[in-house]
């Protein structure tokens, strides 16, 4: 008998032909992926075909493989490509990327034997999973394997961006970047036209010879508008760079002692480096205008103040109470007005478009620096996104909370088995194996490597060096070559496309903005005589393939028209030539205009430039520059990588407490443990009654307050007993109490349940009861058929699901924001020779178990009050009848997926971001949560009592719970943000 298979299908949209077999090296790239290391291998060794190799025996286990890629693109690409592969041998291959979210499509895909993705899918997958209020809606299986293509893009470039979900909170601040947006704009203006009368201050005084006036005048330009064009253009020429440098280390002498004298004519500092906007004395008066309070962007000093309002005789308490609540909220609209204002600065001053970000359909979207695409769904972080919005003059989208968040380090490492493949890893080792413990292995090319890379020709200005570019693209264009040129932004690839129509070169363009042309645009690539502009998305997944007669003229020329931050993405340029054994070359210019050169690199080349007495036009090349350039780089990269691992050491305190709310989120979820984790959770609320009250009266209180429990034995009787003792007694008091309460709500329901599935069984499948504590209200959504077989006992079940999983959700919610906040200011602790990360990670403890305990007083406090709040069984029977005509369940916020990116200043914020963020979150504290309040809530007891952070103090919730003696700055959130009072 003889078979036939089919060896063409259509992938992507473009019929293939499979005739491959693996090549020796590739079976060395697919058994170190196997063992769970990371291959580097060179462009066009076939890594896409070196990954099916792993993920065939890996899915032999049956408990799925998943397939990372950078792109839906690839990941929908590859997934058509291999499928048939997998397919032939009895295995089944999906795409999450070709399936809604929380669909059965995406739920199906996981379930596949191997599961192609991205890595902001598989993420934010994670983070929904973990939000979910019913099994039925949970998608992800266990991580079993990952192997990520691209591992360093995904593990090292995004890993300063973690996964969002957010949702929307009650007021944005969209109308303040509108209304302080022409403020900014004028400062930014008058600072451009002051920052111009110095630099032609400076030319005139170096040109007279006085290196010291005319060095403080160019540093004082520096200092205004490091990126402004003229001032790079001066500091390119001979001598000048150095004589900036020299004047800039005597103003940061002596801990910057003399900086004030040099800031004081600006409006504004930039510190280009740090991404950072220091507003002076000058900018705040020119901001502020004539006739408006003097004090509008000037913070109250809190603790003064409200020292000045204690010591007022002329005030009675009430009138104290209310000055204090007008001084607190008069600090968080001006910590919030001039956080405004800074992020607007950023935009106007370091934020350009078509270099940072593009505009399409009336949305700004962020440009990723390393691989020149669009970030779909990504925002920057601290209102810097809306402040772009504001300045670009298109809709200020409203601000959002953060509901779940993870970083992709963190997702990664939860794999049993992690591996990875990429053109450029090598330069990464170390930290692939310090944060992920993952080898990297260099696996040889197939053939030998016979393209030839130049040294970089290293030129004064970018005018000269584009000229230059232009003369070496008309001569390989004649030589029939096809020429790839990348380059660092869009804003770069169209001023390059414009010189080369200037010279009537035909050429096409690759970058953001024309992202969708990618496929037909690569596959021309290759034909003799093509000239392609690309940014570094041309970097990426891509296979340029030269025809003969393009391999006969030389090969891919590959022209970079700037050496990048970070080596890889240089790497990835010059990788597109060369592979198989193909002809080719590439070649570097650059100038000392260039971001790199102007922050890291330029100082030694500039010197020996000059020493070199070169002439406009000319240029230098030596591999000493060379060297140089890669030093630069390295600087770079070793900077960015301190900023990375410090960011995970915050994580990682995190992660901790995501792992074990997630599983007890989960436990609460499937329901197995549910009956014993609230038994668990009813004795610690019992014992922490009893360890933090002083008094029987107090236990009394408590307890009445808290479990809606009257104490059954005397003062004596309760002195008697020792602590545990006293715990467990009213343990045992408040379980049996809870027990006959759920045993008396399943009574008075069976009947109602019974006649509702006798009438209406055949047309409902599930009900919605309501449930009260008297304060809060809950929907509780239950299976009719199955509550009536178990005598009314599902209901309860889910109706202690239901308050567990809203208790958690929302307390998160709120925990995440604190967290937030003293992330922030913990920044101060270096001000007191601390370490932040060891202040951070000791107060979060403290934080954390104030969470715990808030989630199970709140959980419990609910469970053991909870009834249907009707009256009689006719009510309750209304209730329950009108049940389906109802949604199945609470709409939730819509939410929002988003990677935020975080400026390098982040993490080194002080106290008035603090109270910014202190404002942001009492207004977003207003937000409906899932148990939203009929009424309103009773007020506590108020005090005019002001402590100190150490200070031991006792405190008073809105729901009458108290702690005592406890520090105040373990409360001073709540007590700042109007949860809580101090009491006497």
């Amino acid at each position: 008998d003889k078979a036939y298979w089919a060896n063409t299908w259509e992938a992507a949209g473009v019929p293939i032909k499979w005739d491959m077999v693996h090549y020796d090296v590739q079976i060395i790239g697919g058994v170190v992926l196997h063992q769970g290391k990371i291959a580097e291998m060179a462009t066009g060794e076939g890594k896409t075909l070196v990954s099916t190799l792993p993920a065939f025996l890996n899915a032999l286990a049956g408990r799925g493989v998943h397939i990372v890629t950078v792109n839906d693109y690839l990941a929908k690409r590859d997934s058509e490509w291999n499928g048939p592969l997998f397919e032939f041998h009895g295995m089944r291959v999906d795409c999450i990327d070709k399936h809604q979210p929380n669909s059965e499509g995406r739920r199906q895909a996981y379930l596949a034997d191997i599961t192609y993705g991205t890595n902001n899918e598989f993420g934010f997958d994670y983070l929904r999973d973990n939000m979910a209020r019913e099994t039925g809606e949970l998608v992800q299986r266990k991580h079993h394997y990952a192997m990520v293509d691209e591992v360093d893009s995904v593990l090292v470039d995004d890993a300063r961006t973690p996964l969002i979900i957010s949702g929307p909170v009650p007021r944005g601040d969209e109308q303040d970047y509108a209304e302080l947006r022409p403020r900014v704009s004028r400062v930014v203006e008058a600072q451009r036209k002051l920052v111009n009368d110095f630099l032609n201050e400076a030319k005139k005084k170096l040109t007279a010879g006085d290196d010291k006036e005319g060095g403080l005048a160019l540093f004082r330009a520096h200092r205004g508008f490091p990126k402004y064009k003229p001032l790079i253009k001066f500091l390119s020429e001979t001598g000048n760079k150095t004589i900036l440098q020299k004047t800039e280390s005597i103003y940061l002498a002596e801990n910057q002692k003399l900086m004030p004298e040099a800031d004081a004519p600006l409006y504004f500092t930039i510190d280009e480096r740090n991404n950072s906007i220091d507003l002076t004395e000058k900018g705040i008066d020119y901001i502020t205008g004539s006739g408006e309070d003097p004090s509008f962007f000037i913070l109250p000093d809190l603790s003064i103040d409200i020292n000045r309002i204690d010591k007022n005789p002329e005030l009675n308490e009430q009138d104290k109470i209310l000055s204090k609540e007008t001084l607190i909220r008069d600090y968080s609209v001006k910590t919030q007005r001039i956080n405004t204002v800074n992020q607007l600065l950023k935009a106007f001053s370091l934020f350009e478009r078509d270099v940072d970000y593009v505009l399409m359909d009336g949305k700004v979207k962020i440009v990723d620096e390393q691989t020149g695409r669009i970030m779909e769904g990504r925002r920057w972080s601290d209102g810097l996104h809306q402040a772009v919005e504001a300045k670009e003059g298109v809709q200020v989208e409203d601000a959002t909370q953060t509901y779940a968040t993870v970083t992709l380090q963190n997702y990664f490492r939860m794999y049993h088995k992690l591996a990875g493949m990429t053109g450029t890893a090598e330069t990464e080792a170390s930290e692939f194996w310090q944060i992920y413990k993952l080898d990297v292995v260099v696996i040889p090319t197939n053939r030998a490597i016979t393209r030839k890379d130049e040294e970089d020709k290293v030129f004064r200005s970018v005018r000269e060096k584009y000229v230059a570019v232009v003369d070496e693209i008309v001569e390989l264009v004649e030589k029939g070559r096809p020429v790839l040129v990348g380059t660092t932004s869009v804003e770069n690839s169209e001023l390059l496309s414009r010189f080369l129509t200037l010279r009537k070169i035909q050429h096409q363009v690759l970058n953001a903005k024309y992202h969708q042309r990618e496929a037909e645009v690569v596959a021309s690539a290759g034909l003799p005589g093509t000239v392609t502009i690309a940014t570094n998305m041309a970097g990426r997944g891509t296979d340029i393939k030269l025809t003969p007669e393009s391999k006969s003229a030389g090969g891919l020329a590959i022209i970079g028209t700037e050496r990048h931050e970070s080596r890889r993405v240089d790497r990835q340029l010059r990788g597109r030539a060369g592979r198989q054994g193909d002809p080719g070359t590439s070649q570097f210019f650059v100038s000392l205009e260039d971001s790199l050169m102007r922050l890291f690199g330029s100082d030694r080349i500039a010197k020996v430039m000059d020493r070199m007495g070169l002439e406009e036009g000319e240029v230098i090349q030596h591999s000493m520059i060379t060297k140089s350039i890669e030093r630069a780089q390295k600087k770079v990269e070793e900077n960015n990588f301190g900023i990375r691992k410090r960011l995970l050491e915050y994580d990682d305190v995190m992660n901790y407490q995501r792992e074990a709310i997630y599983k007890r989120r989960r436990n609460a979820l499937f329901g197995d443990r549910l009956s014993l984790d609230i038994a668990n959770t009813t004795f610690d609320v019992c014992e922490e009654i009893v360890s933090n009250a002083e008094s029987f009266d107090e236990v009394s209180l408590q307890l009445l307050t808290t479990l809606g429990l009257d104490v059954n034995m005397t003062r004596e009787e309760f002195a008697k007993l020792k602590n545990p003792q006293q715990a467990q007694q009213l343990y045992e008091e408040a379980e049996q109490r809870y027990q006959q309460k759920n045993r008396a709500i399943a009574e008075k329901t069976l009947p109602v349940l019974t006649q509702v599935l006798t009438e209406q069984g055949q047309q409902i499948k599930n009900i919605v009861v309501p449930f009260s504590d008297g304060i809060h209200e809950l929907t509780v959504v239950c299976d009719l058929r199955q509550a009536v077989d178990t005598g009314g006992r599902d209901l309860v079940t889910e109706m202690e699901k239901a308050v567990t999983l809203s208790v958690i959700d929302q307390e998160w919610k709120e925990h995440l924001r604190e967290m937030d906040d003293l992330k922030q200011s913990v920044q101060n602790a270096v001000f007191e020779q601390k370490d932040p990360l060891l202040v951070y990670k000791f107060e979060s403890i403290e934080l954390f178990k104030r969470f715990v305990s808030k989630v199970n007083f709140d959980t419990i406090s609910f469970l053991t009050k909870a009834d249907i709040p009707a009256q009689d069984a006719e009510e309750v029977h209304q209730e329950i009848r009108q049940a389906p005509a109802q949604r199945r369940r609470e709409p939730m916020p819509e939410l929002h997926t988003n990677m935020e990116d975080f400026d390098d200043d982040h993490l080194a914020t002080g106290p008035e971001e603090y109270a910014r963020r202190m404002s942001q979150n009492n207004a977003a504290g207003a937000g409906a949560p899932p148990m939203s309040p009929p009424r309103p809530k009773q007020e506590p007891i108020r005090t005019t009592k002001i402590a100190n952070r150490n200070e031991k103090v006792s405190v008073q919730y809105a729901d009458g719970s108290v702690k005592r003696d406890v520090k105040y700055k373990t409360v001073e959130n709540d007590v700042v943000a109007g949860k809580a009072v101090l009491i006497d």
